[in-house]
């Protein structure tokens, strides 16, 4: 099999280009199912605990999509995953839309989870490739590009909430806007073959856990901070609304606040790990995040908690693009499985998250499970810091 990779004839702030367009629609995707989720709660009258189990149904889509994902992307490239799951992706959100009982919706999620993880590594993948035409770090203004996508979503939702638009029809305008961006983007992207690597399965035990064990730290350390920021995107809305009971046109602010630190972080990460490092990059990160989020629990006022999601957003913000980018430069084996590989173990943070929050929510209450998010913000400085990175 031929296992080259074409050379790349795009010049690259074209390039760049493109793989920012397909960021900003992958993070308006995700977003605008995340500015619905108290919508869907509230018409198909789920408890909390119930939100969690059936937001479960999205890790469930991501563990069946890994053997797939990993798998394919070697044999098409990144280009020709990316822009078919991009399209499943849009597809099935509208799906959600579309969903009129429990049982539909979960099998909804499961496709939207299928559909987003490989959308996460394919796009990654298209990310590093352009990184490595550049004489610095990129990573993260692609992800603050996601980022900035997210905060779009967060004020298209609110506005349809506003006016009463139901999810369908919301998600319709935003599957077109999909198309569009696709349509545009696809010629410019990076036209990579399939490309293989040597099977580990003949070397020693030894080496094979050195192999494997950078990438799993790495992986770990993404894990932690996706928790926070899965359960950010599904629950600071939910949050808002009923423990700092803020009235119905500022239950978003939160959310708003959160997606506004973590795009502006995201577009400074860059030259803040540039001159400091990246383990000191992660463990600034983890500290902003745990701080952030014990004032609002601490001071579950409407003032005090928009500055502690402030904080969180400012937190997450760096830790995932930092974590990728250091995966694509791995030696020993090719970018696409190692992000495969690093993205689906922190990706799996960003999907268990929520559910996990609504379970302890209904075991507890909603604050009690902001306190396991801190952990998490805590457990990023602690890998981070005894990892070596």
């Amino acid at each position: 099999m031929d296992t080259s990779v074409k050379p790349l004839t795009i010049h690259r702030t074209t390039l760049r280009i493109a793989v920012g367009a397909l960021f900003f629609m992958a993070g308006l995707t995700f977003a605008s199912w995340a500015s619905r989720i108290a919508t869907v709660q509230q018409t198909m009258d789920l408890s909390d605990a119930a939100l969690g189990a059936v937001l479960f149904s999205l890790p469930v889509g991501l563990f069946l999509s890994l053997p797939f994902s990993g798998w394919i992307i070697t044999k098409i490239g990144s280009k020709r995953l990316l822009l078919s799951a991009i399209m499943v992706y849009g597809i099935s959100l509208v799906s959600l839309g579309l969903a009129k009982n429990t049982f539909q919706l979960i099998i909804c999620l499961i496709c939207y989870g299928f559909a987003s993880n490989a959308v996460n590594i394919s796009v990654n993948t298209q990310a590093v490739a352009t990184e490595k035409l550049y004489d610095k770090p990129i990573m993260a203004s692609f992800h603050g590009l996601w980022s900035l996508a997210g905060f779009t979503g967060a004020g298209i939702g609110t506005f349809m909430i506003g006016r009463g638009i139901d999810p369908f029809h919301h998600f319709i305008i935003i599957l077109g806007v999909l198309i569009l961006g696709v349509i545009l983007a696809s010629r410019y992207l990076y036209e990579d073959a399939g490309v293989v690597t040597g099977s580990s399965d003949s070397l020693p035990l030894r080496k094979r856990l050195s192999l494997i064990i950078p990438l799993f730290t790495l992986g770990s350390i993404a894990f932690c901070s996706m928790i926070c920021e899965g359960a950010m995107f599904d629950w600071s809305v939910i949050y808002f609304k009923k423990v700092i009971t803020a009235p119905i046109a500022l239950q978003g602010a939160g959310f708003t606040a959160f997606m506004l630190t973590m795009a502006t972080g995201r577009f400074v990460a860059d030259w803040f790990a540039h001159r400091f490092g990246l383990k000191r990059t992660l463990q600034v990160s983890g500290a902003l995040t745990t701080t952030g989020l014990l004032i609002a629990v601490i001071f579950p006022y409407f003032y005090t908690a928009m500055a502690g999601f402030l904080l969180v957003g400012a937190g997450v913000s760096s830790v995932v693009p930092m974590v990728y980018s250091a995966a694509g430069r791995s030696k020993t084996m090719s970018p696409g499985v190692a992000l495969a590989a690093v993205s689906t173990i922190g990706f799996m943070g960003f999907l268990i998250g929520p559910p996990v929050i609504g379970f302890i929510a209904g075991l507890a209450t909603l604050r009690a499970s902001f306190v396991f998010i801190a952990v998490m913000g805590t457990s990023v400085v602690v890998l981070s810091t005894r990892a070596k990175i």
